[in-house]
């Protein structure tokens, strides 16, 4: 029953009031401004905490010497390490999430015994190790590149903030399987967006000792968005399909017994 679609008592639309409608879609004269205006006092207000605010944050000064040292010639040579280290942070950030995320989902999985997928326990079991494993790829390379893999970066904390809206839906325990791969879904299209990046700035940095681990990780990720693809679509047409068997059922039913 849980991985069905209900019908039920929704009443948040204009339809399950009719006699209202009419008022509400017309604007009552208490509600009516005292003086014209429009939003833009509201943009202004907006534009002027803008152009005033402080970054999100910013990359940290290497902490010992070597990383000052590699940090320093590559701001010689024109680079930018402080661009890559970022967004280093950033996929550091959100591998941990995507561990954490299929953490949820295989805890759901395995609650619900649902069966309206190909998708196993083993997948799920390798899937998130993938995710672990690409976490360290990126410590080593923050590493690698003299930087600390503990420290938060603008875009670590941006991703964070993002996801937390995917990490709610997955361990919402009201949240179908399906609607919980919807969430894995957008969070494997990102982190293959994520890591194509990653690695053309890794190319643009001269960083080309990074560039084997990050393409094996983005080949990984390939195979996730596919296998999230089929199973998403696999569990939203199950529901389907128990919805329809549900209302015959119900139609097949004796009216005495629709109690």
């Amino acid at each position: 029953m849980k991985e069905q679609t209900p019908m039920g008592m929704n009443r948040t639309g204009m339809q399950m009031s009719p006699f209202d409608a009419n008022a509400m879609t017309g604007t009552p004269a208490s509600m009516t401004p005292a003086t014209p205006g429009d939003d833009s006092a509201l943009a202004e207000i907006r534009s002027a905490y803008i152009a005033e605010s402080d970054p999100i944050g910013s990359v940290p000064v290497p902490g010992t010497v070597r990383g000052a040292l590699t940090t320093g010639v590559s701001m010689l040579t024109g680079d930018q390490p402080q661009l890559l280290l970022d967004k280093l942070g950033e996929r550091l950030a959100f591998e941990r999430t995507g561990t954490r995320l299929y953490d949820a989902l295989i805890t759901k999985f395995e609650t619900m015994q649902d069966q309206s997928t190909s998708m196993t326990l083993a997948d799920l079991q390798k899937i998130r190790q993938d995710e672990a494993r690409h976490f360290a790829i990126v410590a080593d390379a923050i590493q690698t590149l003299g930087g600390d893999p503990t420290s938060q970066t603008p875009c670590a904390d941006l991703v964070g903030v993002e996801s937390m809206g995917l990490m709610q839906v997955v361990t919402d325990p009201r949240t179908t399987i399906a609607q919980s791969l919807h969430a894995i879904l957008v969070a494997e299209m990102t982190d293959n967006a994520g890591w194509e990046l990653l690695i053309a700035l890794a190319e643009d940095q001269n960083q080309n000792s990074l560039i084997t681990d990050f393409s094996v990780a983005l080949d990984e990720e390939r195979v996730h968005l596919q296998q999230v693809q089929a199973w998403f679509q696999e569990a939203t047409i199950g529901e389907v399909i128990s919805n329809g068997a549900l209302i015959d059922d119900i139609g097949d039913a004796n009216p005495s017994q629709l109690h």
